[in-house]
């Protein structure tokens, strides 16, 4: 039987553990699984793409990150949702 190592990150394994957990697998067997898959399908299981957003949310996180178009801060979660209802 041969080994297989791998360096991932460690809240990336922390994470998978416990999604694998709630399945009722632990990690080697999910990533069995994974192979035995891709072998059946002759390549990977799932669909490898750029997940597409739309122009409103991918503009959204452009002025976050750039600090544009920004309102607030708010004194509560009322008045942050009236300011996106505004318009």
């Amino acid at each position: 039987m041969a080994t297989l190592q791998i360096r991932i990150d460690d809240m990336l394994k922390k994470q998978a553990d416990a999604l694998f957990s709630s399945l009722g697998l632990d990690t080697s067997t999910a990533i069995r699984i994974f192979l035995n898959a891709s072998i059946e399908n002759a390549g990977i299981p799932f669909s490898v793409q750029h997940k597409k957003i739309s122009y409103s949310l991918e503009e959204a996180v452009f002025d976050s990150r750039f600090q544009r178009n920004l309102h607030g801060p708010f004194d509560n979660a009322e008045d942050a949702v009236a300011s996106m209802l505004e318009d």
